[in-house]
């Protein structure tokens, strides 16, 4: 029988999994492995729904000569909050990658992707951010902006934080929250705000129009923007990669159908040829920031081999109590 894990176990093994040593380094080595042709990741599966607005993606996928492949099923519900409910919810199945037979179940309810998105983050911010950061700032004051900021913290140095959020209520849990764990964070509703003051800049919403404008993006500015995941999200001014000195992306093909990339690609401000990806960009240094006064955008729509390192990490843990 395999293995069923629930999102407190879950929870309890990250605990004991170094984030740094562990779940950034084996998130960067599956963007290296992905963009050397080493890991097979197959079309994500994807429904998306208008009432109430939400959508569900499946991705899955192995690397070659590994020892598992995995499936992942991730929702999002953007109206939950209404009902007292999380916005996402999930599982990721483990499987044998010799004998197709089923290892574990892991009922993570979406956040073991919320995981290794931060991961990914870290791994961005590692080759693209810059050395000195003045100030972060985030778009979106759910889980996810909450976390790009924490595991950001694991690669650079910084305290400033402002964060743009739909609602004062959601700003004011954002500042509770960040407050104790050593964060100086200011609010605002205003996106000039955040473009105007700082070198880092965070998208983590599931919006549907652009929330920044090129205009606003300031030289040296870093953008890691992560929220648009769909071919209907949306969340920076097309504009914008055209302006970058340095494109990537975590996934080419994907990015063709979905995300930044795609609206950019639609609305003809850049080109197919003016993209790299981050696992290639982590390999050689030419593709990654040269200077204080670059323009950097990196566009994560989430690949599956992250799925598949994290689920083995958490499942390493479980694995060797038994």
């Amino acid at each position: 029988m395999p293995a069923v894990l629930n999102l407190d176990q879950i929870k309890e093994a990250l605990k004991q999994i170094d984030p740094v040593e562990v779940i950034i380094k084996s998130i960067e080595e599956g963007f290296v492995a992905y963009s050397q042709g080493k890991v097979v990741v197959p079309p994500i599966g994807e429904l998306v729904f208008e009432e109430p607005r939400g959508d569900t993606h499946i991705k899955y996928g192995y690397i070659r000569h590994d020892d598992y492949y995995v499936i992942k099923i991730a929702s999002g519900f953007y109206d939950n909050p209404k009902l007292g409910l999380p916005t996402s919810s999930g599982l990721m199945l483990l499987f044998s990658q010799k004998t197709g037979e089923l290892v574990a179940v892991l009922i993570d309810d979406g956040y073991l992707t919320q995981v290794r998105t931060a991961a990914a983050g870290a791994v961005v911010g590692k080759y693209f951010a810059p050395q000195k950061i003045r100030r972060v700032g985030v778009f979106g004051a759910g889980v996810q902006g909450r976390m790009q900021v924490e595991y950001l913290r694991y690669v650079r140095d910084f305290k400033d934080v402002i964060v743009w959020g739909v609602n004062q209520g959601e700003l004011d849990r954002y500042k509770a929250d960040m407050t104790p764990k050593g964060f100086l964070i200011q609010t605002t509703f205003d996106p000039e705000e955040i473009a105007s003051t700082c070198n880092v800049i965070i998208t983590a919403t599931p919006s549907y129009t652009p929330l920044l404008k090129a205009a606003q993006v300031r030289k040296g500015t870093h953008i890691t923007a992560m929220g648009s995941d769909t071919a209907e999200k949306h969340e920076l001014d097309p504009a914008i990669l055209k302006k970058a000195d340095k494109l990537a992306v975590d996934s080419i093909p994907q990015s063709l159908l979905r995300g930044e990339v795609f609206k950019a690609l639609e609305a003809g401000t850049i080109k197919k040829a003016d993209l790299v990806e981050l696992g290639t960009a982590i390999s050689d240094r030419k593709f990654q920031r040269q200077s204080d006064d670059e323009i950097t955008v990196v566009d994560l729509t989430g690949v599956a081999v992250q799925d598949i390192q994290i689920s083995k990490a958490v499942w390493r843990v479980v694995a060797g109590r038994k």
